[in-house]
């Protein structure tokens, strides 16, 4: 079946219903609207579908139900990656970047998010009622594709995945229906997009816990990677002494010379330590002590607005073409740290990147759906920027590399949020896999829905 072919049927009904919001193969904003955040995937869908309301998306999904196509929910495109080796030749993107907004109930501590937001929105709505969220590293992140496929918080060692903190969603469901799903309502469905998110529907909307906290006392400490041998180790070593209040992570950084970027960045090989303390300043200070003894060349780490703690990891703050890999650690002991630390010296724009995890997102509650926690101590994590296709293979090479250097210390645990592609994807739902698939055959029987991680 051609592009081509799938695009006819939804012509006619689409077009006519939403106009503008459809875009098609060949219109002036074509190559816009099908763009993900992560440029390195080039998504070619039949169609792309530009919803403002949960009623567009009903309209959306019954019409390409009727004309035979599969339909691809997408918020933001940070993990577009994990789309790429699906063929969307008959299949209708719908970009929810237009169905954006939160109301948040400071009362009960409590936000509804539509389902195009990113992170930043909630943030931005939770501060002035000294709250915050279970957000994860970049403020631009959808919330729904984050939180649905687990999330990992530097608020996650004292609090769990950010999975654990939705208590509802609005779904748009194959047969076209918006159903709405919590522990009281549809609880096999609640149960199954915890975790299999955008394989059951569209998700419009979702209600989450926010978090008590107004500020923070986070930061980074940063050195020369030359300082890479000595301080990795012992960043290590302090970790496994630190109470689940304090969640950081590692990253040795290369940077070519790039005029965009801040001196102290540019054309630099850098190790850095960044994280959050949720403790009071003077106890945080006791404990990072032992890291501020290797005499960083910049500390940041002080009380901070907790709306600040979602720049502090640097993460690219406009689209970008990127490679990404990753893999959860059992344990981190002084062989995996050297070997992860062999790994580190390729060339480019390239980050490899460990974050300590365990505490209570390694804790599954009793209430929790197919993705609950992660097993595992460590996050190890290979990141690429590929600015041209030239520089594709060494930068796919470089963020293997870096996840193969620690294999003897994998666990089987998945943090699906780190996942690009369909490597090692069988084992991405663990023992709730037989469930899912027995869930996907009751709500989405023909296989409408295509997933990043998909349920099959």
């Amino acid at each position: 079946m051609t592009i081509h072919e799938t695009a006819l049927p939804v012509v006619t009904d689409l077009r006519v219903a939403l106009g503008e919001r459809i875009v098609l193969p060949g219109d002036d904003a074509w190559d816009s609207a099908r763009r993900a955040w992560n440029l390195a995937i080039d998504q070619r869908p039949a169609a792309v579908a530009l919803p403002e309301s949960a009623e567009d998306v009903v309209h959306v999904v019954r019409a390409a139900a009727a004309a035979g196509l599969r339909v691809a929910p997408q918020a933001t495109g940070h993990g577009a990656g994990a789309l790429a080796d699906t063929d969307l030749a008959d299949t209708v993107l719908v970009s929810l970047s237009r169905l954006r907004g939160v109301t948040v109930s400071p009362q009960n501590r409590r936000a509804l998010v539509l389902g195009g937001s990113h992170w930043n929105y909630v943030v931005e709505a939770a501060a002035p009622h000294g709250l915050t969220a279970m957000h994860g590293s970049a403020g631009d992140v959808g919330v729904v594709g984050y939180a649905l496929s687990g999330g990992l918080s530097f608020y996650a060692r004292t609090h769990g995945l950010a999975v654990n903190h939705v208590r509802a969603v609005q779904i748009v469901t194959a047969d076209g229906r918006i159903v709405r799903a919590s522990d009281d309502e549809n609880a096999d469905l609640f149960w199954a997009v915890r975790g299999g998110s955008g394989a059951f529907g569209v998700v419009v909307s979702l209600e989450i816990d926010l978090l008590p906290y107004a500020d923070v006392f986070a930061g980074m400490l940063l050195w020369d990677a030359s300082r890479a041998a000595e301080v990795v180790p012992a960043w290590a070593a302090w970790t496994r002494t630190l109470p689940e209040s304090v969640s950081t992570s590692m990253r040795v950084m290369h940077f070519p010379p790039m005029p965009q970027l801040p001196p102290f960045l540019s054309g630099r090989s850098l190790v850095v330590l960044d994280g959050a303390f949720l403790e009071p300043d003077a106890a945080a200070d006791a404990l990072l002590a032992p890291m501020r003894a290797f005499e960083p060349e910049m500390d940041t780490f002080a009380r901070i607005p907790s709306a600040a703690l979602v720049m502090m990891h640097m993460d690219p703050p406009e689209p970008a073409p990127a490679f990404s890999e990753g893999a959860m650690l059992a344990s981190l002991p002084d062989d995996a740290v050297e070997a992860f630390l062999g790994a580190c010296r390729a060339p480019g724009l390239f980050i490899a990147e460990l974050r300590h995890v365990g505490g209570a997102a390694s804790r599954r509650p009793a209430d929790a759906g197919a993705v609950g926690a992660l097993d595992g101590d460590y996050l190890v994590v290979g990141i690429a920027m590929v600015p041209g296709a030239e520089f594709a293979v060494g930068a796919l090479a470089a963020v293997r590399g870096v996840v193969a250097a620690t294999a003897a210390w994998h666990s089987p645990s998945l943090a699906l949020t780190f996942i690009d592609g369909g490597v090692g994807r069988e084992h991405a739902f663990g023992d709730a896999g037989r469930r899912l698939r027995e869930l996907k055959s009751a709500w989405d029987p023909r296989g409408m829905f295509a997933a990043g991680h998909p349920v099959d």
